[in-house]
């Protein structure tokens, strides 16, 4: 008798037992299919409250929910144009070189590297050059000769450049220290400066232009001094080759339209550069300004002439193979030098090097 209720009970055989796991089996799917039914109610009302299912935009990256948008505008920084030649560069410091212009000097070396030259008088009815740089920099320049007091009031307009200079009269020594601007002349750089024994002394120094600059850590860089540049104005007159200079030194300007500049001459020749090449700018101006006798003296007792940059006169603008009147004004030391056509409005230079002329 126990043996018998024992196998019925663990095995719950019979036909009682199949139907209660028929019942249980019915009741687990109704529940299940219950918890289905919320579940996608839930989903549906989820969804119709959050809208669209969000797309991702190419690139986009997994699980990211950001919607497609247009591709943004790229703009792009207008480029530096320099204050001195118009052309895009980046502005670096200013470094003005006092270059030798005499036959015996020439040809020059880096010339072809400066923004602007320009052509100053000295004593004995010569010329020498202050060239600036700034866009670029030769490795070499030269042959590097002294200042002149003329020098202290042209290069106050930019602000505070390295000047490289070999030698000055003793007299202008003070105003070369008190003046704004970096001397980097072999006595502050000497490391900076070498002799040519392929030339004759004192046409033979030469300067590297990156060690003078090495040596003038404050040197201002390039700003605005009153140059500007454009498309050729009207009203200009024809002309091919114009001349100008001193009593024992003349400067010729050629018009070279496949090369777009007016090419330099001195003395009746090419003024070719060391470095291979013809002289040229995109731009001569003939600056008309007083000359007088300055208070140095040369090493003989010729008394240095001095040109006056600051004030107004007229001037005459080379371009394109054409020539314009026009009128230069410089109030003040530390001021640039506006230059204007006859109506006042401003004059447009060519892009490129740039030849200022200081003529009596």
């Amino acid at each position: 008798g126990h043996g018998g209720g024992m196998k019925a009970s663990a095995g719950n055989s019979g036909p009682n037992a199949a139907a209660g796991g028929h019942v249980r089996r019915r009741t687990v799917l109704v529940a299940l299919t219950a918890v289905a039914v919320v579940v996608v109610s839930t989903l549906v009302a989820l969804l119709a409250r959050s809208g669209p299912p969000p797309v991702l935009s190419p690139g986009a990256p997994a699980g990211s929910s950001t919607p497609p948008t247009t591709p943004p505008t790229v703009t792009t920084a207008p480029q530096a144009m320099s204050p001195f030649t118009g052309l895009p560069v980046s502005a670096g410091p200013v470094l003005v070189v006092k270059i030798d212009n005499v036959k015996a000097a020439r040809p020059s070396l880096g010339l072809t590297a400066a923004d602007l030259v320009y052509v100053e008088p000295v004593e004995g009815g010569l010329s020498r050059l202050a060239a600036v740089f700034s866009s670029r920099l030769p490795d070499v320049v030269g042959p590097v000769r002294s200042a002149r007091e003329t020098d202290l009031g042209l290069l106050a307009q930019f602000g505070r450049p390295a000047l490289a200079y070999s030698g000055a009269a003793p007299e202008l020594l003070p105003g070369l220290a008190a003046a704004p601007l970096i001397s980097v002349s072999p006595a502050q750089v000497p490391h900076a400066y070498f002799r040519d024994p392929q030339r004759a002394a004192p046409h033979n120094a030469f300067a590297v232009p990156a060690e003078l600059l090495a040596g003038a850590p404050g040197a201002s860089a390039a700003t605005d001094i009153g140059l500007r540049f454009g498309p050729v104005p009207a009203g200009g007159s024809p002309t091919a080759h114009e001349v100008a200079g001193y009593a024992a030194a003349k400067l010729s300007f050629d018009w070279s339209a496949a090369d777009g500049r007016w090419l330099i001459g001195a003395d009746g020749a090419p003024m070719v550069a060391a470095e291979g090449g013809r002289l040229a700018a995109a731009t001569v101006v003939l600056q008309s300004v007083v000359v007088r006798p300055s208070a140095v003296s040369d090493s003989r007792g010729t008394v240095s002439p001095y040109a006056e940059t600051v004030g107004s006169g007229n001037a005459v603008v080379l371009r394109d193979g054409m020539r314009w009147p026009a009128r230069w004004s410089r109030p003040s030391t530390t001021s640039g030098t506006t230059f204007t056509r006859p109506d006042g409005q401003p004059f447009p230079f060519a892009p490129g090097p740039l030849w200022i002329v200081l003529q009596p």
